[in-house]
């Protein structure tokens, strides 16, 4: 199982960051270890002082492919959830000044929640769906799928040219504006629509 994550993809997020818009959607990889599940608490590494908050919808593959036209990738997943990206923030500034790949700022353990996975079925349209992250009470991120530079079966398509889709990974698409500092005793609360999938403290 591989954990696929898509950069840039909200423009007001990329504004936020200063970042360049790119017209090919941006990913990489976290690995198994990163998962934190069943609502369990997330501890700060020590080895940064900036770790931020970006909230995401994440789809969970059902189907092996490669080569996914579009047009078919709405059969390759059927259920959806939220999850947070952590990022440690400055080794992710130092790691681009140098030119170096984002891996140590992204993939390290536990850096990836996600919620309570649900069929998609029980929203009347994915491409127009409301999303939302509460930090201790306040709403920090609000996001619509609408609003993706690429949508979740573009990012299925190009991601599945360069390698093969399998059952069980999982795809982060990207986060909306508003990411920020993660503290110890945070709350965070994350939602699709008004139903909370995602609840749970840093310690």
């Amino acid at each position: 199982m591989k954990i696929i994550c898509i950069g840039r993809n909200y423009k007001e997020h990329i504004e936020e960051l200063h970042n360049e818009l790119k017209g090919e959607p941006i990913f990489f990889l976290k690995p198994d270890s990163s998962l934190l599940v069943n609502n369990k608490p997330f501890f700060l590494p020590d080895f940064s002082n900036e770790i931020h908050y970006e909230v995401e919808i994440v789809l969970k593959i059902k189907n092996a492919g490669k080569n996914i036209n579009s047009k078919y990738a709405h059969k390759y997943f059927d259920e959806i959830t939220v999850g947070i990206d952590f990022t440690a923030r400055d080794l992710q500034r130092k790691a681009a000044k140098e030119g170096n790949p984002w891996e140590i700022a992204k993939a390290f353990d536990k850096s990836a929640p996600i919620g309570k996975f649900v069929r998609k079925e029980l929203f009347h349209d994915i491409n127009n769906l409301n999303f939302r992250l509460e930090k201790n009470g306040v709403i920090v991120q609000q996001g619509n799928t609408s609003q993706m530079i690429f949508s979740f079966y573009e990012i299925i398509e190009y991601v599945s040219k360069f390698m093969t889709l399998k059952t069980g990974d999982l795809i982060f698409t990207g986060t909306p504006k508003g990411v920020g500092p993660v503290n110890i005793n945070d709350h965070f609360v994350a939602y699709i629509e008004d139903m909370p999938l995602l609840d749970f403290y840093v310690k």
